[in-house]
């Protein structure tokens, strides 16, 4: 039927849907089947959804990552890795191949049996013993399958964005196409996020232009918003400590996973500077919500303008070129 004839609902579905292409924003559907089954070899996935795994590539290509404190790949090393993390005052327990943030537990500080995680909730030594059997079982794993517990250093907040987060640290996503940075945003946590960096849990979304490392826009349960919901300081305008680092080691950390489509999340800390936390196969959609842009302009010019035999500081400056191109002709 001609579209002034559809019920009003699927009017509004259509045009919506119009506007959303136009805008050029990126939908899940092509991004699984253009994207990641394109450039994202399964045999790869191993790479980026085991987190010890990442943690090994990374540090055998001398790219910093958040050191590992302890490991139990079975029941029966719970009890040792408990024991080792005893000469840590804080710590982030994960499974090493959980999602989304799912089954991470960070301990800020210790008092003999008691373990203080953000929010100022503490748990005892058998809860920490229950969260990390849990994990091997497989309660946090894509799939359920039987996981591994592990702990890293918990990572200190930089003192440029203190006054933006709360109660956890924040991350840096860059999505990696084809070895180009194309997009990215800072995810900061909150007191409702109960200081994770995920935008679903309540974390503010920061879009971040690539070339200038400075945020353009923020947004809150994909609303914008001026200013930290806890602090009530503004993040748009803010700008990225160690910002080059940060895309170079977010590139050169893709370029390692023999994929082609990455979501590398980076963190800023306050004693070590950019590390890479994770990286991720399947990146989420949010950053074009927290940018105001589509990706798709973004990626298309990349496949125009990447050459294979083009080197890290060339494809972050194609990067930079592309984003500066888009920023223009939005406001154009």
């Amino acid at each position: 039927l001609p579209l002034v004839h559809a019920p009003a609902r699927r009017r509004r579905a259509l045009t919506l849907a119009g506007r959303l292409r136009e805008a050029g924003v990126l939908g899940l559907n092509r991004r699984n089947s253009v994207f990641t089954m394109r450039w994202n070899p399964r045999r790869f996935y191993p790479r980026v959804d085991d987190k010890l795994e990442t943690k090994r590539l990374l540090r055998d290509a001398g790219i910093p990552t958040a050191r590992v404190l302890a490991v139990a790949r079975v029941h029966s090393e719970v009890r040792k890795m408990l024991a080792e993390l005893d000469a840590y005052p804080s710590f982030v327990l994960k499974p090493a191949h959980g999602a989304m943030g799912n089954g991470i537990l960070v301990v800020l500080e210790r008092d003999g049996e008691w373990y203080r995680r953000p929010g100022g909730k503490w748990i005892d030594r058998r809860a920490l013993f229950y969260h990390s059997a849990s994990i091997i079982s497989g309660a946090y794993a894509l799939g359920g399958q039987p996981d591994v517990a592990f702990a890293e250093e918990r990572l200190e907040v930089h003192p440029e964005l203190v006054a933006i987060t709360s109660e956890g640290v924040p991350d840096v996503r860059v999505v990696v196409y084809r070895g180009v940075p194309v997009m990215s945003m800072t995810r900061l946590p909150t007191q409702r996020s109960r200081g994770r960096a995920n935008l679903h849990q309540g974390a503010v979304g920061a879009g971040i232009e690539i070339d200038t490392g400075r945020t353009n826009h923020a947004v809150l349960d994909g609303k914008p918003v001026p200013v930290h919901p806890d602090t009530q300081e503004p993040v748009i305008g803010r700008e990225i400590p160690s910002w080059s680092r940060a895309l170079e080691i977010a590139v050169r950390a893709s370029d390692q996973t023999g994929l082609g489509y990455v979501g590398a999340d980076v963190v800023i800390d306050a004693n070590h500077g950019p590390l890479i936390l994770e990286l991720n196969a399947r990146p989420g959609l949010a950053i074009q919500v927290a940018n105001r842009m589509g990706l798709l302009p973004r990626l298309e010019a990349v496949d125009a303008r990447v050459r294979p035999d083009m080197a890290w500081p060339e494809r972050i400056a194609l990067g930079a070129e592309i984003a500066r191109e888009a920023r223009e002709g939005r406001k154009s």
